[in-house]
């Protein structure tokens, strides 16, 4: 699809502008994440923040970055690493 001239050149490519979600920040978001997948590493990065009806988590930039590390570290812990080595030593049966 392409954008018309007036708008590409204005940069109004957003219709709206949102605030963070994160209680006691008034930055401008940059991301809307869905609160389904995003609650969880952003209480584990200490934040609150305020429930919409849309169900989803308005973050500007310093707190996705925090939130993201939270995601990266829980995520880093349940990659599977392989069968072998996460299960009993295996040894090979004498014969």
């Amino acid at each position: 699809m392409k954008i018309p001239k007036e708008i590409k050149d204005n940069g109004n490519l957003r219709h709206s502008q949102r605030e963070c979600s994160i209680r006691g920040c008034s930055l401008n978001a940059e991301r809307s994440l869905p609160e389904v997948r995003w609650k969880s590493p952003v209480k584990m990065a200490k934040l609150t923040y305020e429930k919409n009806k849309r169900k989803k988590i308005y973050l500007c930039h310093q707190h996705y970055k925090e939130s993201n590390k939270q995601r990266k570290r829980t995520e880093k812990d349940f990659q599977k690493k392989g069968f072998l080595e996460n299960s009993i030593k295996y040894t090979k049966p004498k014969f």
